[in-house]
């Protein structure tokens, strides 16, 4: 399995590395993780938060990274023991947890009907299993794994469900979510948040296999298969470098800021026919050279304001 670590700021790939199929995405991770910390700081900036999923928690590094004052929200094991002292906090240690989609809908119940739930009904009415989220519950303790010196930070997520077939209830069950994290200062929630937007990097990937077939393997060695995915990386990293190389007018910062999040967010065969693919005639007259578009974009008002600054 390959390894992608990225620049959640820009969805850069920082590096992108070939294994063999037989070995796990987080081998060697921190390594690499290293390397994009110093290449991090040597671009400027002044403060890390690392974000990964429970196969990223890897304890015997969290107190170098600690010293080393950079921020880390990783997913933890819902090991035995972590259940059982999850399963020992009082009751009113536990908080609601209310997702950022539902406080929309309570601020302004107007705004926008809800879609109706064909799916959960079409399951409901065939008599199959359905796995029903009932409510989610967050807590803390604190907490020092076995490959550390230092006591972190241990948020609890709980989440009650309902186990159902068809109409009919069978049981309740409660599953556990663990985020280890250094920083004390967010709240519990936002520990919980920042770990979900960790998912982006979901579609990073999926943009490197389908948009610019970064992850594909076209030859038949692994260093050969890797220098592939590096290059290819490169096109969707050019993407984000023109939109961030976009100019901000003062006057028009409101909209020339949402253009730049625009190309930023938009998917790499979205650019190519939007940016790229666009069908010109190339003119030698004289001493000028004359590059002249043969078709009508709405994105390229944009490109030409990036191509004036250069």
């Amino acid at each position: 399995m390959g390894l992608v670590v990225s620049l959640a700021n820009t969805g850069e790939p920082l590096f992108i590395v070939n294994r063999e199929g037989s070995r796990p995405s987080h081998e060697g991770a921190a390594a690499y993780i290293d390397q994009a910390i110093d290449l991090c700081r040597r671009g400027g900036f002044n403060e890390i938060l690392l974000r990964g999923d429970t196969d990223f928690s890897q304890t015997q590094h969290l107190d170098r990274w600690n010293a080393d004052n950079v921020v880390f929200v990783f997913g933890f094991d819902a090991i035995k023991p972590l259940k059982a002292r999850a399963d020992a906090l009082e009751e009113d240690t536990y908080a609601e947890l209310a997702r950022r989609a539902k406080r929309a809908f309570v601020e302004d119940d107007d705004r926008r009907a809800r879609q109706p739930r064909v799916k959960e009904d079409v399951v409901r009415r065939k008599g199959y299993k359905n796995i029903r989220l009932r409510s989610e519950d967050i807590a803390e303790f604190d907490h020092r794994p076995g490959a550390c010196k230092t006591t972190y930070r241990m948020v609890v997520l709980r989440k009650n469900l309902s186990i159902e077939r068809g109409e009919k209830s069978l049981f309740d069950e409660v599953r556990y979510f663990f985020y280890i994290t250094n920083d004390r200062a967010m709240s519990a929630e936002q520990v919980v948040y920042n770990s979900n937007d960790r998912c982006n990097q979901e579609n990073l990937i999926g943009q490197l296999k389908s948009g610019v077939r970064a992850l594909h393997a076209p030859v038949n060695t692994l260093n050969a298969n890797w220098a592939y995915m590096v290059m290819a990386g490169l096109a969707w990293s050019l993407k984000a470098w023109m939109a961030l190389s976009l100019p901000v007018s003062p006057r028009w910062r409101a909209k020339h800021e949402a253009e730049r999040r625009a190309w930023l967010r938009m998917e790499f065969r979205t650019f190519l026919q939007s940016v790229i693919d666009i069908p010109a005639q190339i003119l030698h007259t004289g001493r000028r050279l004359i590059w002249r578009l043969l078709a009508w974009r709405p994105q390229l008002p944009v490109l030409f304001r990036l191509l004036n600054t250069v």
